[in-house]
């Protein structure tokens, strides 16, 4: 067993997104702390900022800023860390909410929609563990009956958690399983239900119908359901992030977005424009494979973290 304590959650966000935050941290500090405010440095700054994946709109808004703040020859690493901190925060700020399935009617269904390889699979796990750790019944449905391995991935999952699984084999009606473990789940007082579903994007068309019908069948139990629709991100994508969130933000009535990964990417800035292009908040983040390491987001320490500010 190992005795060594268990780092903090600002710790491991800060740790997480060291690559992101190296990148771009070091490259805007040195360009202000060498000279004064120029026009050549806000250049410079935009560069480094695009090359973050920050997108064409932040960039332009927190250039400005920093043309606004007029830093002078004197000014240090640190002044210019909790500037660009303050500015990213600014863009993420509106873009933050809580996902609380504890909170709603019982049970609370979630629907989790992403492409395969996004992290989806394990996000609802980390989901699962999280509430039954808590105490909560929580279902785990797999209406992804197309690929094995998923199906596996989420049994794996759901006994770690102590959830009750719910499957059917190869090539099953998606919504007919939806259907049917969700009015289990409601018949024998659950508090909580997570239904995978598949992420193949070779047949836009053809997902987003499955998607749909999952949709419509559930709602023949309750209409305000699915109580929550989760569109999970691989943040090492970069911009492929925004696409994404365009083919699934507004066909699969998305009212919140995971971004995973974000450990394993030097352009964690993607988050922003990916915020500010879905019609749906920022709920959680992911910096790890462990449990812990998926979390509400923050958006101000998710900004200060990016900028190299571990406090």
């Amino acid at each position: 067993m190992n005795d060594t304590p268990k780092k903090g959650w600002l710790s491991r966000l800060s740790e997480g997104l060291s690559r992101s935050s190296k990148q771009m941290t070091e490259q805007v500090v040195a360009t202000f702390v060498k000279e004064p405010l120029s026009e050549t440095a806000l250049e410079q700054l935009e560069e480094h900022l695009l090359e973050s994946d920050l997108g064409p709109a932040a960039t332009d808004r927190i250039v400005e800023r920093f043309r606004d703040l007029r830093f002078g020859k004197g000014a240090d690493e640190r002044e210019v860390k909790e500037a660009l901190a303050e500015a990213v925060a600014a863009e993420l700020i509106n873009h933050q909410a809580r996902y609380e399935p504890l909170s709603g009617p019982r049970p609370f269904v979630t629907l989790f929609v992403g492409v395969n390889g996004s992290g989806k699979t394990t996000t609802l796990g980390k989901i699962a563990s999280n509430l039954t750790s808590q105490g909560a019944r929580v279902m785990i449905v797999a209406c992804d009956t197309f690929r094995a391995a998923a199906r596996e991935q989420l049994k794996v999952w759901a006994e770690r958690a102590g959830a009750t699984f719910e499957s059917r084999r190869d090539g099953a009606d998606p919504a007919g399983l939806a259907f049917d473990a969700y009015a289990r789940a409601k018949a024998e007082g659950y508090d909580v239900v997570l239904i995978d579903t598949a992420g193949r994007l070779q047949n836009k068309s053809a997902l987003m119908d499955e998607l749909l019908k999952i949709v419509r069948v559930i709602k023949k139990i309750d209409p305000e359901a699915p109580h929550e629709t989760l569109l999970v991100l691989d943040a090492t994508v970069g911009r492929n992030a925004l696409a994404q969130e365009q083919i699934f933000g507004r066909t699969a009535f998305v009212t919140g977005v995971v971004m995973t990964k974000l450990d394993g990417t030097a352009r964690g800035g993607v988050l922003v424009p990916v915020a500010q292009a879905s019609d749906a908040p920022i709920k959680l983040i992911g910096v790890g494979e462990g449990v812990d390491d998926l979390q509400p987001f923050d958006a101000r320490a998710f900004s200060r973290s990016l900028a190299g500010l571990e406090d």
